[in-house]
């Protein structure tokens, strides 16, 4: 007998308001009402917005990166109720492939304004800044960050199965102590529950009160589930094992890339997409503790960008801060110099700061951690693809200056 197409699980309507959609939620909870259900085993398309729900245009102005509204991200599809899965079950999710929406075939990467996190180095470049790239096929360029083309390495931003409710406290608990600890600094450490913007599907006006009231925001990872963990290899072929805490384990999706460096240095660094995921939903009968399991496991998928050998130009940073300070084996410190070296390489080509910043975000940079023991000094690096560009930045000598134009900056 012939196969039956593969079911959509959810679809969204672009051109629709995303706090319109029933099959989408932007808080972690676990009474956010089912948006569907998936079998066992079962192939499934699932479409998903922009992490924003649509607040980033495709122009020249970086204006709706500065007046984005943060409460109402992120935009997830689901929660799905997978038959079978139990709390102290491991759901498999095999990603088979991951694509941009046909009619919205670009993505955009970009910058907040501090006051927002702008991201890994916001102290140092605090503006608003956005770069549009366009989708021809497997590859991607843009308008605002000229002389660049690289294949997509297109993967979900997020995955990840609901808390329980003991689950969900703990988070609101150690969340609110960091936050606490940390009110004399200049800056958020952790977002809190939040009411306002609160998005929990087809919830009743009491269900969605108290996931306004209680419900975690979606912009980090946690441990117990993963979520927004931005794991760039998580592309076609890769398999996730995600702990079940709930019944009918309430796996969500979204925050769709279609391309990441390592870090994903700025706040909004991808390449964010609308676009549709395919997966196949596996139940793993007493998974967790069968796998020993406290985290998500992942293994990558056989698709990734190719350069050759030696197409790789590595730039080394230290737990030596910019300023002259010594820091103790602290690799964030280190990244964030080594991030720093290479925007000073390449501003000799005749690029700005900011979209150097916005390219290390999303091009297929390959960051690591190279020494954590030799006191006091951690070592990270950055392999930076050679090929990525349309002309030689190989280290030969003196740089000939390109025009580079310029990314999207804010009119005021």
């Amino acid at each position: 007998m012939p196969k039956e197409g593969i079911r959509y699980a959810a679809k969204v309507d672009l051109k629709k308001p995303a706090a319109e959609h029933d099959c989408l939620h932007n808080r972690w909870h676990p009474d956010v009402p089912f948006a569907g259900t998936i079998k066992n085993g079962e192939v499934v398309k699932i479409e998903c917005v922009d992490w924003t729900g649509g607040q980033i245009g495709n122009n020249d102005s970086a204006d709706d990166m500065l007046n984005v509204d943060l409460t109402k991200i992120h935009y997830l599809t689901g929660p799905f109720e997978i038959e079978t899965a139990e709390p102290g079950d491991v759901l498999l999710v095999e990603i088979q492939d991951v694509q941009p929406m046909q009619e919205q075939p670009w993505g955009f990467t970009g910058v907040f304004d501090k006051k927002n996190g702008g991201g890994f180095l916001d102290e140092i470049y605090p503006k608003a800044a956005k770069a549009i790239w366009d989708f021809e096929g497997i590859f991607c360029s843009s308008r605002h960050i000229p002389h660049v083309r690289f294949a997509g390495l297109i993967h979900p931003g997020i995955l990840g199965c609901a808390p329980s409710p003991e689950i969900l406290a703990e988070w609101n608990r150690r969340e609110g102590e960091l936050i606490t600890a940390c009110s004399h600094m200049d800056r958020d450490v952790a977002l809190p529950p939040q009411p306002k913007n609160v998005h929990a599907g087809s919830a009743s006006d009491e269900i969605k009160e108290k996931v306004g009231k209680e419900g975690a925001r979606t912009v980090p990872g946690r441990p117990e589930h993963g979520g927004n963990c931005d794991i760039k290899n998580l592309s076609r072929g890769s398999k996730v094992y995600l702990p079940v805490h709930v019944k009918g384990a309430k796996f969500s999706v979204g925050d769709l890339h279609f391309s990441q460096g390592d870090g994903e240095i700025s706040f909004c660094g991808a390449i964010e997409m609308a676009g549709c995921i395919t997966v196949k939903c596996t139940v793993m009968k007493n998974g967790m503790a069968d796998l020993g399991m406290k985290s998500p496991i992942y293994i990558p998928g056989p698709v990734e960008p190719q350069f050759g050998p030696g197409r790789y130009i590595y730039f080394e940073g230290f737990s030596v801060d910019e300023h002259g300070k010594q820091h103790y084996l602290d690799t964030t410190v280190a990244y964030r110099q080594t991030t720093l070296r290479c925007i000073e390489y390449l501003k000799r080509f005749g690029y700005d700061d900011y979209q150097i910043y916005l390219l290390l975000s999303c091009a297929p940079v390959q960051g690591h951690v190279a020494g954590i023991v030799d006191i006091p000094n951690s070592c990270t690096t950055m392999g930076l693809p050679m090929d990525i560009f349309d002309f030689d930045i190989s280290p030969t000598g003196p740089a000939k200056k390109l025009d580079m134009g310029s990314c999207a900056f804010t009119s005021t």
